[in-house]
């Protein structure tokens, strides 16, 4: 095994594991894309999305794109959450101008009739350990994958929706099913976040897209329930694992959430009160989080304000400097610069 950085030299290790730092580390989800004019001409010559999640050289290379350019405290790992599905069988593609499709959709087809393919994942754990060797020694690498109801919501309809609406009334109309899905993705989830531990990753987050748009009573069977099983299982067999818990949407439900999953870290959408969180929170939990991506695109002084509104709502607890959701492809890289700089107060 690869020798580690100490935590204390890595700022955002040190802060996901509770040492609150006097400037507070930073990495943007989804920092590895289409923003970037490097990873565009990357993408142009490999083709699809798909072609180049699964080349670990350009994987790798997307990954470290944004940490050369711009000196993030964490790599984010370049890959996608459908990735599980496709490892539990289905066939995944990525349409030109549009979403990701599965096939079949398990609305309409038995989980049992999927084969399981799980050597698919393996140029995800290739990535991991090209970058982990070529990453500078105070940057964290964090891992990844979806969480277990974000996913399924794929594997059933067959491709992303706004509301959510088909998988809801399959798991109101066919739980023992639904939860059968949930269940496998959980023991796939689990594997594979496993595996790229092993593999060089030194955290990883579970992004949790639709969590927001679950009753409370589904909430906790389909969000609490899978994340937690996924956390204790992670720990059982890594038990220093540093896990990112980032429930999109789930509002009022989040202090429930950091309590009952077992997660060390919590991140936040960019709807959440950052007063409201640091008073609801765990006292010692470490947040992440959660400018408007849409401020980082307006840049100027709106911002400067946004920025210094988080800062300070989080001064007085461990604290991951993030957006509330992905970086959008319009944004405006000196305004990510600006945002580099008024966080480490270099403006």
């Amino acid at each position: 095994m690869s020798r580690r950085t100490p935590a204390l030299t890595k700022p955002l290790l040190a802060t996901l594991k509770g040492q609150r730092q006097s400037v507070p580390p930073m990495w943007l989800m989804r920092q590895a894309g289409r923003y970037l004019p490097e990873y565009r001409a990357l993408r142009a010559e490999k083709g699809g999305f798909l072609s180049l999640a699964t080349d670990p050289e350009a994987a790798a290379e997307v990954t470290l794109q944004p940490i050369r350019r711009f000196g993030f405290d964490g790599a984010i790992l370049f890959s996608d959450i459908l990735m599980v599905p496709w490892a539990l069988g289905q066939d995944l593609s990525f349409g030109v101008g549009e979403g990701p499709r599965l096939e079949p959709a398990l609305v309409d087809h038995a989980l049992v009739a999927l084969q399981s393919v799980p050597e698919r994942l393996e140029p995800v754990y290739a990535t991991v350990r090209t970058v982990a060797a070529a990453l500078p020694p105070e940057t964290t690498f964090l891992g990844f994958a979806g969480s277990p109801w974000t996913v399924a919501t794929y594997m059933v309809a067959g491709q992303g929706s706004r509301d959510q609406a088909e998988t809801r009334r399959y798991a109101y109309r066919d739980p023992g099913a639904f939860g059968a899905i949930v269940d496998a993705i959980t023991r796939m989830t689990t594997d594979y976040l496993s595996a790229q531990i092993e593999a060089g990753v030194e955290a990883v987050q579970l992004f949790d897209s639709w969590a927001g748009s679950l009753s409370p009573a589904q909430f906790e069977r389909w969000v609490i329930a899978p994340n937690a099983a996924i956390v204790a299982g992670v720990k059982a067999r890594h038990p220093e694992a540093v896990v990112i818990g980032f429930p999109k949407g789930a509002g009022g439900k989040l202090p429930a959430y950091a309590r009952e999953t077992g997660v060390d870290a919590l991140g936040l959408d960019e709807t959440v009160d950052p007063e409201w969180a640091a008073a609801s929170i765990p006292a010692a939990m470490p947040v992440q989080g959660n400018l408007d991506p849409l401020a980082l695109i307006t840049g100027g002084e709106t911002l400067d304000a946004a920025i210094d509104r988080i800062l300070a709502a989080f001064a007085d607890r461990p604290h991951v400097f993030n957006l509330g959701h992905g970086i959008l492809q319009d944004t405006p890289i000196a305004h990510v610069e600006q945002l580099i700089a008024r966080v480490r107060g270099t403006a």
